[in-house]
């Protein structure tokens, strides 16, 4: 049997930030992964909107200045348009902010966080793996993998994505609510250039973004629902591209689809207990919200923060995997996860419900919000963590 004070299950970005965000601990730690991550051919179809706040994350840690600057575009002003007439613009200027994010690969960010792991002498990978057994012990995590390896750690994490095995071997609750839709994806050459805005529409198949890539390209995020986004998905890439660009009001011009779109299921997913003894987890494991607000790994860099601060703040004799002393970490996670859950939750029903008068409404709320400066400011930066 292996003896660690840590041990991590899941190694993607969630994983993987919170073993490099303890590089300079005390706490020797292993990470079990069923495979590395690797840079496709080309550009990554899963793109992801990273707030400032979690810039400077991956700043603290030694992986920001590593990503390379050409494969990232800033985001310099978000356009929001309701299905009615409203709409809503940010301005990183307006904000008082140099960017209001950045647009980037998935994939970038998780091969520079290996590299980083490998270098790491706190840690030891164990890849490629499975776990085949979890036992909780009064002062032990015992994992066993599917080679027979044996591993025991004071603490475990849980950050294995969003049909968490360690979430369930555990016996912790997930309440999910399937949303019937699910979230396409693909990459486009454009015809203008996007000059660094991020576009979002509310539509009555669904909600379309549009994310700013480096040079002549952008990235979009169709969440819509289940047959329609088959249905898109089964398109040729031209035919593909048309209807991506009219349902975007042409406001890129002419479209050529770069990478093959996919599609993935959305849940919402709420996890009352995201702690208990020898246990915690973090990023998709611990919640699951609806991509309309682009803070899904937002809030999973944000769990490993917060649990790597609590972790290497603690004092020799306190014990890691004391439920207790994970306590603090579930409390401090608490209401930034529940906030950006309802927050999406109930602007996607705002616009996919249509009792009489509502559309109206809706569209009148979201212009007049456009008009209120102060309370514009205040929403933006507190959704990108600029506060």
């Amino acid at each position: 049997m292996q003896q660690f004070d840590l041990i991590i299950v899941g190694g993607g970005l969630a994983g993987a930030s919170l073993a490099v965000a303890l590089r300079q601990s005390r706490l020797r730690i292993a990470l079990v992964e069923n495979q590395p991550p690797h840079r496709p051919e080309g550009w990554d179809a899963r793109i992801y909107a990273i707030s400032p706040a979690n810039a400077e994350y991956l700043r603290q840690i030694g992986v920001w200045e590593h990503l390379e600057r050409e494969r990232m575009a800033p985001i310099q002003a978000m356009e929001v348009f309701g299905d009615q007439g409203g709409k809503l613009r940010f301005s990183a200027y307006e904000t008082g902010v140099a960017e209001l994010g950045w647009i980037m690969e998935s994939s970038l960010m998780a091969c520079e966080l290996w590299e980083s792991l490998k270098r790491q002498a706190n840690v030891t990978r164990f890849c490629p793996a499975r776990p085949a057994s979890l036992e909780f012990r009064h002062d032990a995590a015992v994992l066993t993998l599917e080679d027979g390896t044996v591993l025991s750690g004071r603490l475990l994490a849980g950050a294995d994505g969003r049909d968490s095995w360690v979430r369930r071997q555990a016996g912790l609750e997930a309440i999910t609510t399937p949303y019937n839709e699910k979230g396409l994806v693909a990459n486009f050459a454009i015809e203008k250039p996007h000059r660094g805005i991020a576009w979002q529409w509310f539509r009555d198949d669904g909600v379309l973004a549009y994310l700013p890539l480096p040079g002549k390209r952008m990235s979009i995020v169709w969440s819509t629902p289940d047959a329609h986004a088959d249905e898109l998905c089964a398109l040729p890439p031209q035919a593909l591209a048309e209807r991506v660009a009219a349902a975007g009001k042409q406001v890129l011009g002419k479209l050529e689809t770069i990478t093959p779109a996919a599609a993935f299921p959305l849940r919402l997913i709420r996890v009352p207990r995201t702690v208990a003894p020898r246990l915690a987890l973090v990023g998709d494991a611990a919640h699951g919200i609806h991509p309309l607000s682009g803070h899904g790994i937002n809030l999973g860099f944000q769990d490993a923060r917060v649990l790597a601060e609590l972790l290497a703040g603690a004092q020799p004799w306190q014990d890691i995997g004391e439920e207790r002393f994970l306590l603090r970490y579930q409390r401090a996670r608490k209401e930034e996860t529940v906030l950006m859950q309802t927050t999406t939750d109930t602007l996607r029903r705002l616009f996919r419900e249509n009792p009489p008068g509502l559309a109206p409404l809706r569209n009148l709320g979201l212009s007049l919000t456009d008009k209120l400066g102060p309370m514009k400011s205040l929403l933006v930066r507190y959704a990108l963590g600029a506060l």
